[in-house]
């Protein structure tokens, strides 16, 4: 699974951004861009996600992680299910 690590938010928190696609099962990548980033950001606000604003980054989502592979685990998991927008 590829990340970025992204600047600290203003606690110093580590934060890491996702490309959208991470969050989504294959069924669910197929669908329009626009639907699938907006289900994805659904999924991914369970684990405190939210739309990355930056720039530097089209299509991601930050999350904030002391252990990123443990949020990796939980996006894994979030692919296996499924929501409806």
């Amino acid at each position: 699974m590829n990340y970025k690590r992204v600047t600290s938010d203003i606690n110093g928190n580590p934060r890491y951004v996702f490309h959208f696609f991470n969050f989504l099962n294959d069924e669910e990548k197929k669908g329009n861009t626009s639907d699938s980033y907006n289900l994805a950001t659904k999924k991914a606000k369970q684990i405190g996600g939210k739309k990355y604003r930056g720039k530097d980054f089209g299509g991601g989502i930050v999350l904030q992680s002391y252990n990123i592979q443990d949020t990796i685990n939980e996006i894994k998991e979030l692919q296996n299910q499924t929501l409806c927008l």
